[in-house]
C-alpha cells in the first residue's frame, strides 16, 4: 500500500468555512473516496498558514484519481470546494502538490530487523 501526502493552501478568510464544510463531508463524497480505493484518509489544518496537509493509503494512486477524475459526486464537490483554495490550478483531487516522504517508522524498523 502506497502512503500519499499532499498540501493545498486555504484562503485565511475562508478558514472557518472550509472546517465547517468538511463537518461532515457528503456522504456520497464519501462512497466515492471509499470506492476509489483510497483509504486512512485525514486533512490536517495548519491554522497560522493557512495550509492543509493531506495522508492517505492507496494501491493504485494513478487509478484512484482516474476513478475520481471521472466521477460526478467528485465533480461536484470539488467545483463547491475550488472557492477555498489559493495557487491551485484544477481540481484540488487532481492538482495538490504531492509531498515526498522522508522517513516512516515502520519501513526503518521492518529494515533494521534481523530476518
Amino acid at each position: 500500500m502506497a502512503r500519499v501526502a499532499f498540501r493545498l493552501q486555504v484562503r485565511p478568510e475562508l478558514l472557518d468555512a472550509y472546517i465547517e464544510r468538511h463537518s461532515p463531508v457528503w456522504p456520497e463524497m464519501l462512497a466515492e473516496i471509499a470506492a476509489s480505493g483510497r483509504c486512512n484518509y485525514s486533512i490536517f489544518l495548519d491554522r497560522e498558514t493557512a495550509t492543509l496537509f493531506g495522508y492517505y493509503e492507496v494501491d493504485d494512486d494513478a487509478a484512484a484519481q482516474a476513478y475520481l477524475a471521472t466521477s460526478e459526486v467528485a465533480a461536484r464537490w470539488e467545483a463547491s470546494m475550488a472557492p477555498f483554495f489559493t495557487g491551485l490550478e484544477g481540481r484540488a483531487d487532481q492538482a495538490a502538490t504531492p509531498l515526498a516522504e522522508v522517513f516512516n517508522l515502520h519501513d526503518q524498523l521492518t529494515e533494521s530487523t534481523p530476518s
